[in-house]
């Protein structure tokens, strides 16, 4: 296994207020599961989105309602077992007829969903608490099976909208002294461009073989090349490399951002298209920084000046230092 050593992870939310919005029914507290044994046990398409700001707003929410509509569009063309509740979804047909006009009618559910149980709670969150909003779409095959077409009409029967919400207080990042572990010890996920809900089943039994100090597992092939975290995406801080030069490095100035190079595994490896990912690639073009979709090699790993992370529930990157 590969070690790496970064800055505080976030902490289990357990004793937070938990809030739940399915089918027309509000549930609270007791009543409410963690969201991570929530989407364990229902099938579907899923994005995650948090408040930030002391809850002043949800953070790239239109990015998130994009993203889980593609992962709908996804499952249903390649794995409908993965967001149909039946024993025969495999068989079923992909939706791709009218595709703008059930995104649009998707995009209204969830927004109504949200509005029965958001200002609840905002209402009863407490001090500097943010939420976590997780936002689960699973299929009804029976009605597909009965409906002519996917119109907006009849999007509220072939789809149930679960909106879970969970406070939770961001933990404070960068200090050295909270460093912990991560390792490489899982093989990339199937379906890995679209974020599906079967995954959190998935990686609870990955998390079984990790070292107790370990909090992430780095996915990997091959056990050389990284490809993300089973929660997150990875990135690393790379000299560029000059084939041209005797030793096989170019000339190495700190104060050049031109000597450095950000990589990331392409999503054609297998990875999921996170939006934070997307937004540090966004970042690195703006700025003019040379950046590769290639997968870090740990072998290569001496010329690495750092690494980070990126998950939505992260207040910011997570900077790492091998050892």
């Amino acid at each position: 296994m590969i070690y790496l050593s970064y800055t505080k992870h976030l902490k289990s939310m357990s004793g937070g207020s938990r809030y739940l919005f399915s089918k027309g029914i509000l549930s609270h507290a007791s009543d409410v599961p963690p969201y991570r044994l929530f989407l364990e046990a229902h099938p579907g398409a899923y994005t995650t989105s948090r408040t930030h700001d002391n809850a002043s707003y949800l953070m790239f929410w239109e990015r998130h309602i994009k993203r889980l509509s593609q992962s709908i569009q996804i499952l249903s063309n390649s794995a409908p077992q993965l967001l149909f509740k039946s024993h025969n979804a495999a068989s079923l047909q992909p939706l791709l007829s009218n595709l703008p006009v059930w995104q649009l009618a998707l995009k209204r559910l969830v927004n109504d969903s949200l509005e029965k149980v958001l200002p609840i709670a905002l209402k009863e969150r407490v001090g500097s608490e943010e939420l976590i909003v997780n936002t689960l779409v699973t299929g009804n095959s029976e009605e597909l099976n009965v409906s002519e077409s996917t119109s907006e009409d009849n999007m509220s029967k072939i789809f149930d909208v679960h909106v879970h919400i969970e406070t939770y207080v961001p933990p404070q990042f960068g200090i050295r002294g909270n460093g912990e572990h991560l390792a490489v010890g899982g093989y990339g996920r199937n379906v890995a461009a679209a974020k599906y809900s079967d995954w959190v089943r998935i990686r609870k039994t990955l998390e079984k073989l990790r070292p107790p100090s370990v909090t992430e597992l780095l996915l990997s092939y091959n056990g050389d090349q990284i490809l993300e975290g089973s929660t997150t995406n990875f990135f690393v801080v790379s000299r560029k490399e000059d084939w041209d030069s005797d030793d096989g490095k170019a000339p190495f100035d700190y104060g050049n951002k031109n000597s450095f190079e950000v990589q990331t595994a392409p999503t054609t490896d297998g990875v999921l298209p996170g939006i934070i990912r997307q937004l540090v690639l966004e970042v690195c073009m703006k700025e003019g920084i040379t950046f590769r979709e290639v997968a870090p090699s740990w072998s290569k790993h001496e010329i690495w000046e750092e690494a980070f992370v990126t998950s939505i529930l992260l207040s910011q990157t997570l900077i790492f230092e091998c050892f």
